[in-house]
Order: structure tokens, then sequence, then C-alpha cells
């Protein structure tokens, strides 16, 4: 529990050092196709608009489904307000794409608006092992009193352990996709084929650094790999702009370079700020989030206490989780 709650504080931390300005940054939802709309590329990554996490709404025939509530209940209150400007059909689901703050605590918000809450296993799992503790420390990641407000731990509702779970959404072809482990353990994706979209969370991270404290290298580009193969004509990352399957195999190739590199660098015996200097002159150029290079190489590869297993990728060795 202690090494997430570092984890946690270095990715908000390491987001909130990029901010320029506390007010609140996003634009308004843009429409991705016919009933597909989605908060998109947060410039400044603040913890006033849930550290840049995109979010996205499906409506269907009866209902809404939502994706990922953003990090309080005061975000997803402006997210449910911006909902309402376009829609007023009940919302009948949210899913949480893994277990992240920024990703899931404004889910009470939706949950009094009768939502079913819906995750993979390991993410309910997850939320229950780290999520009161994070929120309890919250205001450490630049957080306050007053953002915070009215913000609590609401657990999925509903949980799947296997490949994909299809919802009962008249009128979308909605198709939760396994992803764990991978950037996080109970990572999922959100694929509606029939609009060739796909919702990928956290598996990528355009033109931001991607926080990797907790991922599984070998496993986290076998998914990339998975929602490449879909065919998606949009794809909407967790965090950036509006993607395509280049930025997927750029995601691919940027995890797999830091991880030889890393790892190469500490069987070196480097110290961490050589080791950051070689990364940062090393990598694909991203605009947004360079700090999390050093949080991942802090986390991951320096003082990796727990993460044992997730440190293993280099050698294809993939513990079940």
């Amino acid at each position: 529990m202690i090494q997430l709650f570092r984890i946690v504080i270095a990715f908000l931390i390491s987001l909130l050092l990029l901010g320029v300005s506390l007010t609140f940054g996003r634009e308004p939802m843009i429409q991705i196709t016919d009933g597909v709309y989605s908060y998109l590329d947060v410039h400044d990554p603040l913890p006033t608009n849930s550290f840049g996490a995109n979010s996205g709404i499906i409506i269907g025939d009866e209902g809404v489904a939502v994706i990922d509530s953003l990090g309080s209940a005061k975000e997803a209150q402006n997210f449910l307000a911006e909902i309402k400007t376009i829609t007023d059909k009940p919302i009948q689901y949210l899913i949480l794409t893994h277990h992240h703050l920024n990703h899931s605590f404004g889910a009470s918000v939706f949950k009094n608006e009768g939502a079913e809450i819906v995750a993979h296993a390991d993410c309910l799992d997850e939320m229950v092992k780290h999520s009161h503790t994070t929120l309890e420390n919250a205001t450490s990641y630049g957080l306050t009193a007053e953002e915070l407000a009215g913000t609590e731990i609401v657990y999925p509702t509903r949980t799947f352990n296997g490949q994909s779970l299809k919802l009962d959404f008249k009128g979308v072809d909605i198709r939760l996709v396994t992803a764990t482990p991978s950037h996080s353990r109970g990572s999922l994706f959100v694929h509606l084929p029939e609009k060739k979209v796909v919702f990928t969370g956290d598996l990528l991270f355009t033109d931001y650094h991607p926080y990797m404290g907790e991922g599984q290298i070998v496993r986290w580009r076998a998914e990339l790999d998975k929602v490449s193969s879909l065919g998606a004509e949009k794809i909407i990352p967790g965090h950036g702009p509006l993607s395509s399957n280049r930025d997927l195999m750029e995601m691919k190739s940027y995890l797999a370079q830091f991880d030889t590199l890393a790892t190469e660098i500490v069987s070196h015996g480097k110290n961490i700020d050589r080791a950051y200097r070689e990364l940062y002159t090393t990598l694909p150029t991203r605009s947004r989030s360079e700090s999390l290079i050093m949080a991942n190489l802090r986390i991951k590869y320096f003082h990796p206490t727990d993460q044992k297993a997730q440190n293993t990728d280099n050698a294809k060795t993939l513990p079940a989780q």
C-alpha cells in the first residue's frame, strides 16, 4: 500500500509541476462521431482538470454510457452538467477504464444519477486496497479542500473477469475488453465496433510522456497491438488528442525503448540523475509531462520495492496478477 501511495503521489505531483495556471482548463466536449463525445487534449495538466485525463460519453436509444468519471466530485459535476447540455437521457452506465484517481474519483456523482458502475474485477480490487488512502492524502497532490468537496469513494457495482463484456445498451454495441495487467492492474478499453471508435484509457498517452510506474511493459505492448488490430478510425487516448494507429505504434515503441534503456542503465550502476539525462536526450520528443521520466525511473527501476514482479518485463516473465 505504501508503495502504491508513492506511485500515485509521484504521478500527480509530476503532472502538477507542468501546470502554468490553476484555472479550470478544459475545452468543451467534442463530437467524435454520431452519438459519441469526448473531452480531449488538456494542454496544461492540473489538479483542477484531473491532471489532463480524457473521458467520454456514448448516447444510446434510451440512455448514456459515461467513460471515466474524472478526478473529483467537482470535476464530475462539471462533466455531468455538460452531458445534460447534449442529451436529457438518463445515465445508464459509468465505465471505469482503471483505478487511478483522475479517472475514477468522480464516480459518486454518476452513482447518484442511477448509473451502474462497471469495471474489471481487478480494478475493483485495486480500489478497495488503495482508493481511501489516496483520497485521505489527496491534498498532497495539489488538490485543495474546495476542489475535493463532496468527493467520496464508491466502488464498481458490476465487474467481469473474462476477455470482454458486452453491455446491454440499446442502440450502440459497447464492448469492454480486458487489458490487464498493462498500464495498471485492472485496465480495460472500450470498443464501439459499429462506430469504429476505441476509448483506450491509459493504454495510450499521445504527446504526453506516459506514467509507467505500475506498468507491465510486455503485456502493455501486446494490448496496444490488440487495439491496433481492431481497425478503429478514431482512438481516444487516456491523455492527449484524438489519435490513430500510428500513435498506438509510437507508444509501443516508446515503452520498449524506455524499458530497455532504463534496465541497461540500472545494470551498469549509473545514478538516477544520469539515467534521467540519458533518457531525456534519447526518448522521442513529447511535449507534456516530461517530469514523468524521472518519476518512472524512481518508482519502477530504482526503487521497485513492492514491484519486483512488475520489473521482470525484460526477462519476458509475466506474473499472474
